[in-house]
């Protein structure tokens, strides 16, 4: 595809001004990376609007001049989602960040989607509220990132994915036009859900503007601890437990593999290991209170005490001091780049029913070990929503480039096993550039032929994010 017109840039750089565009290399090469560096986009002009109307008519100037827009966010995503081919322009929501109304009565914030995720965080506590999304990047994703990749993280056990926390939306449409489909309504049984359209369909659909979102009472008291479990099997008992005897204020609860565990004790600084005891597999569970005066701390060692009787557990810390909990969290969040000392590494972010997590790393490890003889697993993540991101690390005696390129042949046994346990082979980074061609092999046909039709009547041209989920 050639670059855009002369004549197009003339109108985007007079309608959006100096700050609303750039072409500088070094700005474009910032925006054209991907995170993880697998993609490397082309495009030879970013825009930076500040208000929906002037997405609105970007957006339009790009119908009249047949360019197509990706839309970008912070530009944090794990599957290429935001990677824009020649001749395609990127548009950044970056200036469009302000918070813009908090409802303490409804228990709403509306948000611009160039919001960074931590600033809204900061925003709600200011009024004692919570709003709960919370990932590894939440200091510079934006959240129309997160909207249009419905983004999991940590607390979806007790909150939801990010689709769980909308109210409404406002979005600019292919041809220019806006949707204002702002609302603070809990109940709307007034025809389709429009705004589930546009959730999780990563810019392909519409580019979301605006959002209004759910908060919570910010909790009051919170409770952490480490947990030695023998199996996967009795991660789950515990889970069972915990749920039962908190009243379902587990707020997290992740699951670590030993192999995960080392590599973020061993190559981050200021980490301390967490028990003394050696274990296959760890659990860091968290619960939560708003109610003033619950004593969480004697209800988690309650629950633990009857996990060790039980043999769900071999040994546990349960927190003292805000100290030791970052410390908790700063393993579990730092597994990703710690993986990265042990070389290179084959990711998959997969979910399965919580009830199938066993199943799913039995089957997935003793896989891979047939597959490529020496690879080591280092599977971690969300199992109280059965979400594990199914990583792998290189084999010691095996080159870097000879591994990756096993890439396609692990991806292959890995997602078949995933949908042979009833489970998705994208749980909370979306499809994008990367499993684009997976989707097209595991969905059904009535899938895909939806997902097409949907395509194809809001976005006849295909000009917004082309080649990207389908």
């Amino acid at each position: 595809m050639s670059r855009p017109s002369d004549a197009a840039l003339l109108e985007l750089k007079n309608l959006l001004g100096p700050k609303g565009f750039s072409m500088d290399d070094d700005v474009l090469a910032q925006h054209n990376a991907e995170a993880r560096g697998k993609f490397y986009g082309k495009a030879e002009i970013i825009l930076f609007p500040a208000r929906t109307d002037e997405v609105a008519k970007a957006v339009a100037i790009c119908a009249a001049y047949d360019i197509a827009i990706v839309p970008q966010g912070g530009n944090t995503g794990r599957c290429g989602g935001a990677v824009a081919d020649q001749g395609q322009v990127i548009l950044n929501l970056k200036r469009m960040n302000k918070i813009t109304d908090l409802d303490g009565r409804d228990f709403t914030v509306t948000v611009e989607a160039g919001a960074i995720l931590k600033s809204i965080h900061d925003a709600a506590a200011t009024h004692d509220l919570l709003f709960p999304l919370s990932l590894g990047a939440e200091g510079s994703c934006q959240i129309g990132g997160n909207l249009a990749t419905n983004a999991g993280g940590l607390n979806v056990i007790r909150y939801g994915n990010t689709r769980d926390l909308v109210l409404g939306l406002e979005v600019v449409l292919p041809d220019g036009s806006i949707w204002d489909g702002l609302s603070k309504l809990r109940k709307d049984n007034t025809g389709y859900d429009l705004r589930h359209l546009f959730i999780g369909a990563e810019g392909t659909l519409g580019i979301i503007t605006k959002a209004t979102l759910k908060l919570f009472p910010q909790p009051k008291h919170i409770a952490t601890a480490w947990v030695a479990v023998p199996t996967p099997d009795a991660a789950l008992d515990l889970l069972a437990l915990a749920r039962r005897d908190s009243g379902d204020a587990i707020a997290a609860f992740e699951l670590m593999s030993s192999f995960a565990h080392d590599t973020s004790v061993t190559h981050l600084p200021n980490i301390t290991r967490p028990l003394a005891s050696n274990t296959d597999w760890h659990v860091l569970i968290e619960l939560t209170s708003s109610r003033p005066g619950d004593d969480l701390n004697t209800l988690l060692i309650d629950i633990l005490d009857t996990a060790m009787t039980a043999g769900f557990a071999t040994d546990a810390t349960v927190v003292q001091s805000d100290a030791q909990r970052k410390n908790l969290w700063a393993i579990r969040e730092g597994i990703p780049e710690a993986q990265g000392f042990e070389g290179a590494s084959i990711k998959h972010d997969v979910s399965v029913p919580v009830s199938k997590v066993p199943d799913l790393l039995t089957r997935g490890m003793t896989a891979a070990k047939d597959l490529i003889p020496g690879i080591r697993p280092c599977p971690f993540g969300h199992v109280g929503d059965g979400n594990i991101h199914f990583n792998f690390s290189q084999p010691t005696d095996m080159a870097k480039p000879d591994y990756l390129a096993r890439w396609e042949d692990l991806n292959r046994v890995i997602h078949d096993i995933v949908t042979d346990l009833g489970g998705s082979i994208s749980a909370e980074h979306g499809i994008g550039r990367l499993k684009r061609d997976e989707l097209a092999h595991y969905a059904s046909a009535e899938k895909m032929k939806l997902l097409r039709a949907i395509k194809t009547a809001i976005d006849p041209d295909d000009r917004l994010n082309p080649g990207k989920v389908i």
